[in-house]
């Protein structure tokens, strides 16, 4: 069958229409899916943000430990662990019977390194998804975030070294038939204060102990 000029111009019409309503239903139809998936992106970052902040969060916490040993016997163990933990007297109140103690505290290598990788996920994916919104831009999106995914371990290192306090005070308990007790008051960074019941034979004292359990899960 011969088609005419007139045919053939709307044959090519007809197809180029059906084309380009092809492409824009493919375009309508992806619009809701990408604006879903940026969405979740976005929250994902949001999350990512807090996590990074919270990494140099302070944790200092007060807790009472009971120790089945007399004061005398006491104090030269605590300076001992205290000394090995590369922290050094800072102030003494000897009429409170109250010891402070001082030290730096080296931020870890690997939780920066882990931090920077972890941004560096995050940003991809947005990168990605913004790059499928702004094809032209997309390039754009990903060197921005292989300059910024390092600030998290930068961020990070700068935070975290910082100098601590331990201020301790012990207290004689009254004796239970021939034992000893002391009462140990400890203010400390929470994973310090973990290491030290790790360390020396103490126990959280009873009445606090819920408190402590709570701070711990919060």
């Amino acid at each position: 069958m011969v088609v005419g000029n007139g045919g053939a111009v709307h044959l090519f019409l007809v197809e180029s229409s059906r084309a380009m309503l092809a492409v824009l239903t493919s375009v309508v139809n992806n619009i809701p899916i990408l604006s879903s998936t940026f969405l979740l992106t976005l929250l994902l970052m949001v999350g990512l943000f807090f996590f990074i902040r919270a990494s140099v969060k302070d944790r200092t916490q007060q807790s009472q430990l009971i120790a089945e040993e007399s004061e005398q016997s006491l104090l030269p163990q605590l300076q001992e662990y205290f000394d090995q933990r590369a922290y050094q007297v800072a102030a003494v109140d000897a009429a409170q019977n109250q010891v402070t103690f001082q030290g730096f505290v080296k931020p870890s290598w690997f939780l920066a390194i882990f931090l920077s990788l972890l941004a560096g996920c995050g940003g991809i994916c947005l990168a990605l998804v913004l790059s499928f919104l702004y094809p032209s831009a997309g390039n754009v999106f990903l060197v921005l975030t292989l300059l910024i995914a390092p600030a998290a371990g930068v961020f990070y290192w700068k935070k975290a070294g910082r100098l601590e306090q331990v201020s301790l005070k012990v207290e004689a308990l009254p004796e239970e038939g021939e034992a000893e007790r002391s009462l140990i008051t400890v203010t400390a960074h929470r994973d310090e204060l973990i290491q030290l019941k790790r360390a020396l034979p103490v126990k959280p004292r009873p009445e606090n102990a819920r408190d402590e359990m709570v701070k711990t899960q919060a």
